[in-house]
């Protein structure tokens, strides 16, 4: 039976273990056979992807900043930090496709 712990992770609380299993798991990629979509607590629409561990069930909400993230992956950038600390993944501005530098 499905006795995991269930967690939700948002981009601001992805840590390297997390990253690197979603890396694992989807390495080209993820789509909307991938997405699972849900209703949280407060009644709003959430779409995630999972990972699992032995003892959890992590669903992590898909934001562009997750798929570029994700995209540039490289395990060496995590190795001075804990597998469990989320101030390792950078957190970073996503420019608008639309705008233009001037």
């Amino acid at each position: 039976m499905d006795n995991l712990k269930r967690v939700i992770v948002d981009f601001k609380k992805l840590t390297p273990e997390v990253l690197k299993l979603l890396v694992e798991r989807y390495p080209d990629g993820y789509d909307d056979r991938n997405i699972i979509t849900f209703k949280n607590a407060q009644g709003e629409r959430i779409q995630a992807v999972e990972v699992l561990t032995d003892d959890t069930k992590y669903l992590v909400k898909i934001s562009q900043k997750l798929e570029i993230t994700m995209a540039n992956y490289d395990e060496d950038d995590y190795e001075d930090y804990d597998e469990d600390d989320p101030e390792a993944i950078p957190d970073f501005e996503v420019q608008d496709e639309d705008s233009e530098d001037s």
